[in-house]
């Protein structure tokens, strides 16, 4: 028993209260893999109820979706130039130069929405049973769930609105909104798959019914051959329609120059003048050569230029017109570009695509076909400048002979302008002959037949469905299950920043830990005097010792117990604190400084009418306000009546004198019991005060930001020392990590509930 009449509220005679409290650091656990899974155990409920939901919303999906049928015809995609008349063969090394890019657009023609077009007039679907779903449904018990599903996400869509976003190619002119949804309906099912290391490509296509997908997939091979054809007799046509323009033109020239010539004959009887015209008839006829020669050239180089003129140098097309797939740059850039990807394939097989080989290797394929562009590019424009010399040149060869036919007027006239109609009928009909001919060769490549595109197998009717797969969609619903789980348990456990752990303790608030507090479960406040699980009092014993050892050697050892917000347990922590020091037989006193909200009364029981304010305000003496307990070794002084100026009393000359008193008076151990950190200043005022600092942290229940928040208020009083009690720890539902922690589980080796220590 101890003697409160010693405790004054005057000041003492020169007394020190110099000592902290040294506590330890606690060293971080590493992480591992078994606190990831914690935490889905943590959140089992939720997670399993996800769960769950994710893979009976998949396999309801599976159960009531409508079979899927798949159809398949193999197409052979020959290199374009092969099949061209008169052009390259087998043995030629261009015939197997690299043509992704010609295949890459067969593809896409593959897929386009011309060739569905002729596909969709030709089976003319907007009147097909097979492809509007008018075939026989299957019946079964998951009718109604899928009836519902239907009306239910037709509901969603009605709530939701949005406008359908267009379609990738906009539909033709001549499309109608009827026709031009049946293409997009049809390119729905449609898929194009290319056999790797080969020039074979799968035309697929997919269909609740087995019979349209074959159907689909045969019309769509065959149509795709024909349009083929179409499109190269397209070509040609354009190219023999300007020659039969310039043929009519040529021929009206030529019959213009015969009648001239014909009219000055029988006019003049030019026939007499050709003895006296012989050196002016040589001369002239060199220079009608040379016109002649330079006409034919310009005409046969302006032919080339107009079927090339606009050709795109990096389509492999243009290699069919001979003047550029046999240039030796072009067939030597062709040559290095199969090497590379010979080289390129040659490498797949040895190392993966990000690997430097590879890289190095496909930067250089991207180099030579960026040289093959620019070689076709050069031959394109060698082109283009000898049609432009060549009709420099006509031109220049014009003039001479102009030139000649004046000087021969000078020496006769007639004669001159006899030869001259002459030559110029015979140069328009050598012009006309020419062009007569390339007309008729390029009939001949029109009436060809040969197409580089063949239908090598036709689609089968398919007899089993690709989807619904059961096994397939079980394993991929649990899985997703699974995910979801892992997920929304990882997601919560990573969204939520309050503190939990020790580790929180020592990492982000870099505080000493001084002990656990189990959570108690019910409605009124655990305290040691009473019935409480033993774990209970055994963390307060741990948290005593904890004290004992690191407190200094100081008579009394004053120490604050606050936290960061209301209702983290300080006033339990404090009162419980109290009471297992008391039990260890150390003189303890009690004060609630939390004159604002005081509720350290409540806890204990006790009348609260003389208190703390009445001291420090001169209302009354320590014996008034000193109240006992059960316990012998324990006494309170509650916090009174609530001044107007609580943060002004504590910090006043009154609370110094008292406080410095209790150091050095009766009692071995002073428990303050102080409002919140961040709502008042309070315990700052009395952290500068005391021994050191117990600071509360509610386990799953104060967010990291608002307990270093606290810290950072609390450190600006400078006080001497601070230790964190985690407190209402869940040791039942983080039984994993706290075993791992500490290397013992409370409950399993104290049992569930016993009689307080």
């Amino acid at each position: 028993m101890f003697d409160t009449q010693e405790i004054r509220t005057h000041a003492p005679a020169d007394v020190s209260t110099s000592g902290a409290i040294a506590l330890p650091t606690a060293a971080p656990q590493p992480m591992h893999i078994l606190d990831r899974l914690n935490a889905v155990f943590k959140h089992r409920r939720l997670a399993g109820t996800a769960s769950l939901l994710v893979v009976t919303a998949m396999m309801v999906q599976t159960y009531s979706a409508i079979p899927v049928y798949e159809a398949w015809a193999r197409v052979q995609i020959q290199d374009e130039r092969t099949t061209q008349v008169g052009t390259l063969n087998a043995n030629d090394p261009a015939f197997w130069q690299e043509s992704g890019p010609y295949y890459q657009t067969q593809y896409s023609i593959l897929q386009s929405r011309g060739l569905a077009r002729r596909v969709v007039r030709k089976l003319d679907l907007a009147n097909s049973p097979l492809f509007n779903g008018s075939a026989p449904k299957p019946r079964d018990p998951l009718s109604l769930a899928r009836q519902a599903r239907a009306a239910t996400s037709a509901w969603v869509r009605s709530l939701v609105a949005k406008p359908e976003p267009a379609p990738a190619v906009a539909p033709a002119p001549d499309e109608s909104s009827q026709e031009a949804g049946l293409i997009g309906a049809f390119l729905g099912g449609l898929a194009i798959r290319p056999e790797p290391n080969s020039r074979l490509v799968k035309v697929v296509y997919s269909h609740s019914d087995p019979r349209f997908a074959a159907l689909a997939a045969n019309t769509l091979a065959d149509e795709y051959a024909q349009q083929n054809i179409d499109m190269r007799l397209q070509n040609t046509e354009k190219t023999l329609q300007w020659l039969s323009e310039e043929l009519k033109r040529q021929e009206q020239q030529l019959a213009q120059s015969e009648t001239a010539l014909t009219e000055y004959r029988e006019k003049n009887n030019a026939l007499s003048l050709e003895d006296r015209q012989n050196i002016v008839v040589s001369r002239l006829n060199q220079l009608n050569d040379k016109v002649t020669t330079s006409r034919n050239d310009r005409l046969s180089k302006e032919a080339i230029y107009h079927q090339l003129r606009g050709a795109d140098p990096a389509s492999d097309g243009v290699d069919n017109f001979p003047v550029v797939g046999t240039n030796s740059g072009v067939v030597e850039a062709k040559n290095a570009l199969t090497t590379l990807i010979a080289q390129k394939a040659a490498f797949a097989g040895r190392y993966g695509p990000e690997h430097p080989r590879m890289v190095e290797i496909g930067d250089q394929i991207e180099n030579a076909k960026r040289r093959l562009v620019a070689e076709r590019t050069k031959v394109l424009e060698s082109i283009k400048n000898d049609y432009a010399a060549a009709v420099a040149q006509e031109r220049s060869f014009s003039a001479q002979l102009e030139d000649q036919k004046s000087a021969s007027m000078d020496l006769d006239r007639k004669g001159g302008d006899y030869k001259l109609l002459q030559r110029k009928a015979d140069s328009d009909r050598q012009v006309y002959q020419s062009l007569l001919s390339q007309q008729k060769e390029l009939a001949v490549v029109a009436n060809s037949r040969a197409n580089n595109v063949q239908v090598l197998d036709r689609a089968d009717v398919p007899t089993l469905p690709i989807s619904p797969n059961p096994r397939r969609d079980w394993i991929t619903a649990i899985l997703a299950g699974l995910a979801v789980a892992f997920g929304l348990a990882f997601g919560i456990e990573y969204l939520d920043d309050t503190v939990k752990t020790p580790e929180d303790i020592t990492r982000r608030l870099k505080l000493a830990l001084l002990g656990l507090v189990p959570a108690v479960r019910g409605e009124r406040v655990p305290v040691l005097t009473e019935t409480v699980p033993h774990d209970f009092g055994e963390a307060f014993r741990s948290l005593r010792t904890s004290l004992v050892f690191t407190s200094g050697a100081q008579s009394t050892r004053i120490i604050a117990v606050t936290s960061s917000q209301p209702l983290e347990g300080k006033t339990t922590t404090a009162c419980n604190l109290a009471m297992a020091l008391a039990f260890g037989g150390s003189r303890v006193l009690l004060i609630d400084a939390d004159m604002r909200r005081p509720g350290l009364h409540k806890t204990i029981g006790l009348e609260n009418a003389t208190g703390l304010s009445h001291l420090l305000v001169g209302q009354a003496r320590v014996r008034d306000a000193v109240q006992r307990t059960s316990e012998p070794n324990l006494v309170v002084i509650t916090a009174g009546r609530t001044p107007p100026n609580p943060s002004e009393l504590l910090a006043s000359e009154r609370m110094n004198n008292f406080l410095a008193n209790l150091a050095t008076g009766p009692f071995d151990w002073v428990i303050i019991d102080t409002p919140p950190v961040l709502a008042v200043t309070d315990a700052v005022i009395l952290a500068t005060k005391v021994s050191g600092v117990v600071f509360v942290v509610g386990s799953e229940m104060t967010r990291r930001v608002h307990a270093e928040r606290a810290l950072e208020t609390l450190q600006t009083g400078r006080p001497r020392s601070i230790g964190v009690v985690l407190n209402r720890v869940d040791f039942d539902r983080n039984k994993y990590y706290y075993s791992r922690y500490y290397g013992y589980q409370y409950k399993s080796y104290y049992g569930q509930a016993q009689g307080a220590a």
